[in-house]
């Protein structure tokens, strides 16, 4: 019988990972605002674009929830997958609304800012997202 070397990586589940550091995408966006009006950049772009990407992390929070107290897997699957594609289209929808409604520098301010918040998120997510251990 060949021995499985032990895993690398740490198990980390969702609440052993601080909340700072879980929402860190979040505290980055809401840090860089005052940055963002003292270098000068469209103003309305910016604060729409952090309400869009703090409203899109709350929605998945909540869409999260929802999931994990209905008993049912397959609706807890579909109510995750429906999040997963509805909050995208959502920020996408609304970034091109900024980008109609105000100028388009705006547009381009919260998309600039929306896609920094998501790569932060993305890499995060990779790296606390909890590790299987491979049964024998």
């Amino acid at each position: 019988m060949i021995a499985r070397p032990p895993a690398l990586t740490a198990s980390l589940s969702r609440p052993s990972v601080p909340l700072p550091l879980r929402f860190f995408d979040c505290l980055l966006v809401v840090a860089f605002l005052p940055f963002a009006l003292l270098a000068g950049l469209p103003v309305p772009g910016a604060l729409a674009g952090a309400v869009v990407w703090l409203a899109a992390r709350a929605l998945g929070v909540l869409i999260d929830v929802l999931a994990a107290r209905n008993p049912d897997p397959r609706v807890s699957t579909g109510m995750i997958f429906a999040g997963g594609m509805l909050r995208p289209l959502l920020v996408g929808l609304s970034i091109l609304a900024i980008g109609r409604l105000g100028e388009r520098e705006d547009g381009l301010t919260a998309a600039l800012l929306v896609l920094v918040a998501f790569t932060i998120y993305l890499a995060l997510s990779f790296i606390l997202r909890p590790q299987r251990n491979p049964t024998p």
